[in-house]
């Protein structure tokens, strides 16, 4: 994947949390994962992509990171519905927003949502994922992108 894809989900994620207003998200350094099995936090929503470009896009956070999001929206009910709702919520908003970049053919599926760690996420065995490891409120989470070039 180009570097100049990942910046557009550096931007899209940047974005979603500036609508809060407040604290600025600071997003790390990506980095490669040789598509080991990734490291998921409190909650994961994955969505597959497919059309001309293959792979996913996941968004996994900590429950702190998600509190702090629903605090925001001035959300007082704390669920596990609402937190798996939300992690679903956050990565299908920066798939669909990579829609708009990518095009029409950039297809999104319906967010796949967990809590913990599951088994195992498949991520295409001939890519590599970038990592971006995401800060809001000194909560972390991250969005990992697998896409073929």
């Amino acid at each position: 994947m180009k570097e100049q894809k990942l910046q557009i989900f550096l931007s899209i994620i940047s974005n979603y949390f500036n609508q809060f207003g407040g604290e600025e998200l600071v997003a790390d350094t990506p980095y490669l994962l040789e598509n080991k099995q990734p490291k998921v936090h409190d909650y994961t929503g994955v969505i597959g992509i497919s059309g001309e470009q293959k792979g996913v896009v996941y968004f996994s956070a900590t429950r702190q990171l998600l509190s702090s999001i629903l605090d925001s929206m001035g959300e007082t009910d704390k669920s596990d519905e609402n937190y798996i709702d939300l992690a679903g919520e956050v990565a299908n908003t920066i798939s669909g927003n990579a829609r708009k970049e990518f095009g029409p053919e950039f297809h999104i599926s319906v967010p796949f949502v967990f809590k913990g760690a599951p088994q195992s996420i498949v991520l295409p065995n001939d890519e590599r994922s970038f990592i971006i490891p995401i800060t809001w409120h000194s909560q972390i989470g991250e969005i990992v992108v697998c896409l073929q070039d």
